[in-house]
């Protein structure tokens, strides 16, 4: 048994959604509107606020089935909630902790419940000098071919961890890419593939007009 394998794990409430990343330390906004995820969030508030953001892997196998998920996604506490007359809920989740699902639990709620492994988080990365401005100089090349506006000098004020991070989130990538993104060891080399993902979908857009 590996010294993973035998630490304490912990039970979440999913939100599979495609293309949805969240990094410890960073903010995703939400907009909750579909009656079962409503009802995950009202009991979210009621226990601990925490929800995990995890992107399905593919389709469901069968009719009835739920689509299978990737292994790694992000525990969040809800730091902000707003409720909507009509039942819906603007939430703003504040990410936590990486986690591995260990294995879908059995449950009568309508969404889904996993038992997880929260993973050990690094916080006191950086980039090199380097990496910073390969990062930079592709990040301007590329919004600009997407014709993004960008406050730059913003940008540049940002601590690496924030900027990797929030690219990674935000970025027009694939759900491959994005899980790729999340699941990199340390904030270099998920910097380098921010650098290799945005050239090559720069050049996939130019051939094809799309960054699917």
């Amino acid at each position: 048994m590996t010294a993973e394998e035998t630490r304490t794990t912990t039970r979440l409430s999913i939100f599979p959604l495609p293309g949805a990343l969240l990094f410890p330390g960073m903010h995703l906004p939400l907009h909750i509107f579909e009656p079962r995820y409503r009802a995950m969030v009202t009991d979210a508030v009621a226990r601990d606020r925490r929800i995990g953001m995890i992107q399905p892997r593919g389709a469901a196998t069968a009719p009835d089935a739920p689509p299978p998920l990737f292994e790694i996604g992000c525990v969040g506490r809800i730091a902000d909630i707003e409720a909507l007359p009509d039942g819906r809920f603007d939430i703003v989740l504040e990410g936590l902790a990486k986690f591995r699902v260990v294995q879908e639990l059995d449950v009568t709620t309508p969404f889904r419940q996993i038992e997880a492994l929260l993973l050990p988080t690094r916080t006191d990365e950086m980039l090199n000098l380097g990496e910073r401005a390969a990062l930079e100089v592709e990040s301007r090349r590329f919004a600009d071919a997407q014709g993004y506006a960008v406050d730059w000098e913003a940008v540049t004020r940002l601590d690496d961890e924030a900027l990797v991070n929030g690219i990674a989130q935000i970025a027009p990538f694939d759900p491959a890419s994005k899980q790729a993104l999340l699941e990199a060891e340390t904030l270099g080399e998920r910097a380098e593939m921010i650098v290799q993902l945005m050239a090559f979908f720069g050049r996939h857009d130019d051939d094809t007009g799309t960054l699917q």
